[in-house]
């Protein structure tokens, strides 16, 4: 299903991040950057809480408006019933629509808030999501003072807060449509390599997008997933071709920009709700400001998997939603 709008912008950004983000090639784009994983706070839920807190607080002070001028509030983590964006929301008492979309999470907040700008039910939202690579560990995996081994295809969670504003108000940013993907189970069930599960969960949603909108793949400057790491991405572009005939040349993964994957213990790259828009609003919208990206796709993966269902030996679904953005002219 796809979404075409007429007057939605997204207007302003944030980003704040961990000590891992910190000393990865895109550290300049950031806001702020924490040098360690507890920022003050005595547990890594608290911490991730706290992240998605201070990234809407700078939000709100770049745009220059209160909490109370703020309609509605979307946001998600990775963590069980959403505790982080429970608690942060709580202390920024603004009208909450919490989602768990995994890691697709931040562009099916896009889509929620951008169809209830466009349909004028509200007039403007922020759109949340964080995760923590600590935190995640410990209710995914195993806590990370354990040490356990991991293979080469394993993802890094990322650590990071990342927040934006929509609203019918223009900007340099338009949100042009976005497309709702459809949970895809192709029967693997090796948690330690995401990029596999999701792949054909990120294909599916950017042909549907393609022939929903009339468009080529090459009408977009950028086609960027979220979190499938330096295997999914080749997984990707290889299923494309051989499933849709489709050469996805102008394609690339946040999870693969995010580190220096050569140099930083990051396994197969990042991953998280995080990655995708820390990727997306520190460098993506600076090259758009500066139009040398014009369309860019954005495809946040996400693989729907607990805890309960990998001890049980389930295979493991994935979705994919796809945004639209374009440089207004």
């Amino acid at each position: 299903m796809t979404f075409k709008y007429k007057n939605v912008y997204l207007n302003e950004t944030s980003t704040i991040t961990g000590p891992f983000e910190e000393k990865g090639p895109l550290a300049r784009f950031f806001d702020k950057s924490y040098q360690e994983f507890y920022f003050e706070k005595k547990t890594w839920e608290q911490a991730e809480s706290k992240l998605l807190e201070e990234s809407i607080e700078i939000l709100l002070n770049k745009l220059g408006k209160s909490k109370q001028e703020i309609d509605l509030l979307i946001a998600g983590d990775l963590l069980n019933q959403l505790v982080s964006t429970n608690y942060a929301a709580t202390n920024l008492a603004i009208p909450l629509i919490g989602i768990y979309g995994a890691c697709s999470t931040s562009c099916l907040g896009i889509l929620i808030a951008s169809n209830m700008v466009d349909k004028k039910q509200i007039k403007n939202a922020i759109v949340s999501v964080s995760s923590h690579n600590n935190a995640a560990e410990k209710q995914f995996r195993q806590p990370v003072e354990y040490g356990g081994p991991k293979p080469k295809t394993a993802t890094f969670t990322t650590t990071g807060g990342a927040s934006c504003y929509i609203s019918g108000s223009s900007s340099t940013i338009k949100i042009d449509s976005a497309t709702l993907g459809t949970p895809i189970d192709m029967g693997i069930k090796d948690a330690f390599h995401m990029g596999a599960v999701m792949a054909p969960a990120a294909a599916e949603t950017i042909i549907k997008h393609l022939r929903n909108t009339y468009q080529d793949i090459n009408d977009y400057d950028l086609i960027l997933t979220g979190d499938l790491g330096r295997y999914g991405k080749d997984i990707l572009k290889e299923y494309l071709v051989n499933e849709y005939g489709v050469e996805a040349n102008n394609l690339d993964d946040s999870a693969c920009m995010i580190y220096d994957l050569d140099k930083q213990n990051v396994y197969a790259g990042g991953s998280g709700p995080a990655c995708l828009p820390l990727v997306t609003y520190g460098y993506i919208l600076n090259q758009m400001n500066k139009k040398r990206l014009k369309r860019v796709l954005l495809v946040a993966t996400g693989a729907l998997l607990s805890q309960a269902t990998v001890n049980e030996k389930m295979s493991i679904p994935a979705i994919a939603h796809a945004v639209s953005l374009e440089v207004v002219e």
